[in-house]
């Protein structure tokens, strides 16, 4: 890996995502369902960063606002250095073409009257790259990148399995070449066999193409498999942050003790220690004051449910472990 690698393609600031909620008559703006609140994090160049937590949590609209399908409510996404928030929609067009999104329904999100080929083109012509020669080869060639062969070209999505659909989603993600692509819980919908399939084909393409790529799932197993590093986010904040080998060596927070004592063990004979929480996840809504995660937390302390806990970071500088928790305060 070159020198090149190591500097941070994407680096999000800051960023905070707050839904309105309407009521009354005249159907004001009566409170705010804060999904992300706060995030900060970057994002090497042909690096993965898992990002983990239950569901609610933020995960899928913190991808959707690093790419503006949600327009933040505040903070920064620098690619490159440049804040594209700052952009107005006809200055990102170049920016589109760089950031792209693996969903999570392989079915849902390829239109059910389109070919193959007419879906993999599309961001071709929307982008108008090449001749009409060109954009037929370039089908052909991404077809073969996520192991499908040419003749499937003219057949439509409900011909084929949840895997294959979602090799299709992956090939049309790669049609602009994409130094970055958000994969919003991209092997949920699938069996397990066609899981490992789908992201041994993720992990080779990050391998040939140095592809950056934020990796949301709920599954630790997953992420662990697929990522350099891991963020674990409860109630829209990232709350623990580190290497993968590091945090599941050691993790620091109580709730990601919590998610990590959740993982089965292979062994039947091995039992592992369950932690069990109490209640539910706060509202977004109305999230608690301080630690978001004071009200479920077993080790909570006055300081907890009056003060917000700083990031800190409790490794070292060449291997930093961030975590927000007043035990480490």
């Amino acid at each position: 890996m070159n020198a090149r690698d190591h500097t941070a393609l994407l680096e999000v600031r800051d960023l905070k995502k707050y839904f309105p909620v309407y009521g009354g008559i005249f159907q004001r703006t009566v409170a705010q369902v804060r999904a992300v609140d706060g995030v900060s994090f970057s994002i090497n160049k042909g690096r993965t960063l898992g990002l983990v937590g239950e569901s609610g949590c933020g995960k899928s609209t913190l991808g959707r606002a690093i790419l503006r399908l949600h327009e933040p409510t505040s903070g920064q996404v620098l690619v490159d250095g440049q804040d594209i928030l700052g952009l107005r929609r006809n200055q990102l067009v170049e920016n589109r073409r760089r950031l792209q999104i693996i969903f999570q329904d392989p079915f849902a999100s390829l239109s059910p009257r389109r070919t193959v080929a007419q879906i993999i083109r599309e961001p071709l012509d929307v982008h108008r790259i090449g001749t009409s020669a060109n954009r037929e080869c370039r089908i052909i060639e991404l077809l073969a990148d996520v192991g499908m062969g040419a003749e499937v070209r003219d057949r439509y999505p409900h011909e084929f399995s949840g895997g294959q659909r979602q090799r299709i989603g992956i090939a049309r993600a790669l049609a602009l070449d994409p130094d970055f692509i958000v994969a919003d819980e991209p092997v949920s919908a699938l069996d397990v066999s066609v899981q490992s399939q789908v992201l041994n084909l993720i992990a080779e393409l990050k391998r040939k193409r140095g592809i950056a790529f934020l990796f949301i799932s709920h599954d630790l197993a997953v992420i662990q498999h697929v990522s350099d590093e891991i963020g674990v986010m409860y109630l829209g904040r990232i709350v623990e942050q580190a290497a993968v080998n590091d945090l599941y060596a050691r993790p620091r927070h109580p709730y990601t003790q919590v998610l990590m004592s959740a993982i089965p063990v292979p062994d039947p004979t091995t039992k592992r220690s369950r932690i069990i929480l109490e209640g539910d996840v706060p509202s977004p809504m109305h999230p608690p004051n301080g630690c978001p995660f004071h009200t479920r937390c077993v080790q909570a302390m006055a300081v907890c449910k009056t003060t917000v806990p700083p990031i800190v970071n409790v490794g070292d500088a060449a291997n930093p472990h961030r975590v927000s928790c007043h035990l480490y305060n």
